[in-house]
């Protein structure tokens, strides 16, 4: 049924049919739905009622950065947010000129970097803030800062119980415009934990200390995706969504409160049939068996392109509307589904992740079978998968 062809070609040399073809034919895509990110701003903007810093660190959480963040900044996003100087940069050069914060700890020889291309600097200590002052100084040019409070992530950021000589430091900077004040909350993905509100708590005293000193309250940021989705306390000045902007919760404990809807499907197709006969084993290290003459199909997709190999025999994907368990271990490149007694054909559509027919597999779905959290799941696809955007404007790849 649908064998792959193992005709040779008739001339190793291209004709015009292949000339014309585009370069990128791979079958396997990611999907991304831009509008649907849009929506989902609109939605957590009407949710929280303050303005909203967009994430698109990791490659917009594995959907496309410069392309996410032009239709971000299209939509009207307040601020966009990444992770390393690198992100910034790329957005930039990509013509992004929404206000970017780079929320990641900074090394001294970076600053430069920082302040000629109008990015905004998280300053974590007295020691980075100096650092911060002295390229300033030296470039002629005052740097954007948010200063970061650590509440209780004990990763980056002034403990918020010594945080005012830091704050006092910041304020009286003539190199340094403190735009914001900032912290991270660690377990906001659960409505029920109660370290949140010893944050809010913790971040609010340390926010005191500018009204002590009579300075102005710079733009108080906490609420991650779970701070906007459980704790309206966290939302103060701006928000920070991360994965929620993509329309996937960030955690099974977490409750849907913000109508958001998933922006991406993961698809491939059929890339062989064959009947497996029963005592037959499939894949690397036999570790799974046919009991019976069984139908097994090929899907050209593997863990090289970061799709988990826990999924091994445990993941599930859609062949014509019908759910399929992954057989045997996958493979860097390809993997084997049991489509038992059903039927499929070379080229019929495989959803990974996505819907088909009215059955679904979300990220979050896969990440459970895979036993990791949605994130992992979405930043692990990797650049060797092509995206293909819809609802945007015509995209051209961004020369670095």
């Amino acid at each position: 049924m649908g064998a792959m062809s193992t005709q040779p070609h008739a001339s190793p040399e291209p004709d015009d049919r292949e000339a014309a073809r585009p370069i990128d034919e791979r079958p396997t895509r990611i999907r991304v739905d831009l509008e649907r990110i849009a929506g989902n701003l609109r939605a957590i903007r009407a949710h929280v009622g303050v303005p909203v810093m967009g994430i698109v660190k990791a490659n917009a959480y594995g959907h496309g950065l410069v392309p996410v963040a032009r239709h971000l900044q299209a939509a009207g996003v307040d601020q966009l947010g990444v992770a390393f100087v690198e992100e910034g940069i790329a957005l930039r050069r990509a013509g992004i000129r929404a206000p970017i914060l780079v929320l990641g700890g900074i090394f001294g020889h970076q600053i430069g970097r920082f302040i000629s291309h109008d990015l905004e600097i998280t300053v974590s200590s007295l020691d980075k803030l100096r650092q911060v002052e002295a390229a300033a100084e030296a470039m002629g040019r005052r740097a954007v800062v948010h200063l970061k409070i650590d509440t209780g992530m004990e990763r980056i950021g002034v403990h918020s119980y010594s945080a005012g000589p830091f704050i006092e430091a910041a304020v009286a900077s003539p190199w340094c415009e403190v735009k914001g004040v900032y912290s991270h909350l660690a377990c906001a993905d659960d409505p029920a934990s109660p370290a949140t509100a010893a944050q809010v708590a913790r971040f609010a005293e340390a926010c005191e200390h500018f009204t002590r000193i009579g300075a102005p309250m710079p733009l108080r940021h906490l609420a991650n995706s779970g701070g906007v989705l459980h704790f309206p306390d966290t939302w103060l000045d701006m928000v920070r969504p991360g994965i929620l902007l993509y329309g996937v919760l960030p955690d099974p404990a977490s409750r849907p409160t913000v109508a958001v809807q998933p922006a991406m499907s993961l698809v491939s197709q059929v890339v062989y049939f064959k009947v497996v006969k029963a005592g037959h084993a499939v894949s690397y290290g036999g570790t799974w068996t046919a009991t019976r003459d069984t139908r097994v199909v090929t899907v050209p997709i593997g863990y090289g392109d970061g799709y988990p190999r826990a999924l091994s025999s445990r993941g599930e994907v859609l062949v014509r509307g019908r759910r399929h368990p992954i057989v045997g271990r996958i493979c860097m490149d390809q993997f084997m589904v049991d489509i038992g007694d059903g039927s499929a054909w070379n080229e019929d559509e495989v959803v990974l992740v996505g819907t088909q027919e009215g059955e679904a597999i979300p990220v979050e779905a896969v990440a459970l079978q895979a036993g990791t959290v949605p994130y992992e799941i979405l930043v692990g696809l990797n650049e060797r998968i092509p995206r293909d955007y819809l609802g945007g404007a015509s995209l051209a790849p961004v020369a670095a």
